[in-house]
């Protein structure tokens, strides 16, 4: 999860996320050498009284007309591989929904039977020791690690949004409509996240916890929980 005065993204835990990570260094290094070539033409105009000539050459109009349509090209290409791969379904090896209520979410394993529950915050006053505020739930989703996982959202009231950072996984969840998304994640661990759309007063305190587990741990708990 996010640290005090971090100014990175949060450590990538789905190749997705590792994706939109790398693309936002290549267009922060893009933008950068834009920038840099702006400001050494500028600090030559000024330092150096450029003729009209140059200015109005044919070579120069050339120029600033093809340099931009080769930074958007440099950015919209891999921008649309990561939009195909965000939109791409595979064949899951777990199906996940979740239902958005004010101000809770349930969570339904549907290639299980009778496997759901309710997630709620944790109240402070109840908080164990080591626990982050507002963040903690009463019931965590647990998913398998490494394998493929779709989820589909909906929303049982208003709207609400379903959002990993460290998963690269944010889907709005609309009442009477179903959408889905998927990742897999690549390593163990305990992963946070909140509603991101404003659904209320207590739109705070919706908080969503993403377990991942070796699969032996994942079928424990499932057995353990639908018995």
């Amino acid at each position: 999860m996010a640290n005090h005065s971090q100014f990175g993204f949060q450590d990538a835990s789905s190749p997705i996320m590792e994706e939109l990570v790398e693309f936002h260094d290549h267009a922060l290094m893009v933008a950068l050498a834009i920038c840099s070539l702006v400001l050494y033409l500028l600090a030559l105009m000024l330092m150096e009284n450029l003729s009209s000539n140059t200015v109005d050459a044919q070579e120069v109009e050339l120029i600033w007309t093809i340099l931009p349509a080769i930074v958007l090209i440099l950015l919209a290409l891999p921008s649309l591989q990561i939009l195909y791969m965000m939109d791409e379904i595979d064949e899951p090896d777990l199906t996940l929904k979740a239902i958005g209520h004010q101000w809770y979410w349930t969570y339904e394993y549907t290639d299980f039977k009778d496997l759901t529950f309710d997630s709620y915050m944790i109240p402070t006053t109840d908080l164990p020791s080591g626990h982050f505020r507002l963040l903690e739930v009463d019931h965590r989703v647990v998913i398998p690690m490494e394998s493929s996982i779709r989820i589909i959202v909906t929303a049982g009231d208003v709207l609400h949004s379903w959002a990993i950072p460290t998963l690269g996984v944010k889907t709005d969840a609309i009442p009477g409509r179903l959408n889905q998304t998927s990742f897999i994640t690549t390593r163990p661990g305990i992963f946070y996240g909140q509603c991101s759309e404003i659904c209320g007063a207590n739109h705070s305190y919706m908080p969503i916890v993403v377990e991942s587990a070796p699969l032996i741990h994942f079928e424990n708990w499932s057995s353990l929980l639908s018995s």
